[in-house]
């Protein structure tokens, strides 16, 4: 549970990505390849400002998702990941008034209901090593399916 803010911390840039990303694409309007070079467009939308900002957060957010793995088991740091589809949609609600209806909610419920379950999870390693409770695998035995604990 002591890495819970690096878990948080890329949640929340991931969310942070996802409106940049949305915010970029509304602010260039209709896309059309008709009559342009696809490779063109594409590098005219990667490179405007706001989907610029939102890919690079993505990368911020993917080098804390990384530490995190280095820490913690992956079968508890991936559902966290889901908090991101929470923030994303309060967010668009009240940036860009998305729709947030009640099947939404109950959706969003859901998602945080399960995250709290995993959390819950996890208290049970706090006083064991994440490399003592997850196996590895031994790169002299590869192709051989032996597994070493």
């Amino acid at each position: 549970m002591k890495y819970i803010i690096f878990i948080l911390f890329t949640v929340m840039t991931n969310a942070a990505a996802q409106l940049m990303l949305k915010q970029g694409m509304m602010s260039m309007g209709p896309i059309s390849f008709e009559g342009a070079n696809p490779f063109v467009k594409l590098l005219q939308i990667v490179f405007s400002p706001w989907v610029f900002l939102g890919l690079c957060t993505f990368v911020i957010s993917m080098a804390s998702h990384l530490y995190v793995l280095s820490k913690v088991e992956l079968s508890f740091a991936y559902p966290f990941l889901s908090l991101a589809y929470v923030a994303v949609a309060i967010f668009a609600y009240f940036v860009f008034r998305e729709d947030l209806n009640g099947w939404r909610i109950a959706g969003i419920a859901c998602i945080c209901v399960g995250t709290i379950l995993i959390a819950q999870s996890g208290r049970e390693m706090d006083g064991r090593r994440h490399e003592d409770q997850t196996a590895s695998i031994n790169p002299d035995k590869i192709g051989t399916s032996e597994i070493v604990r």
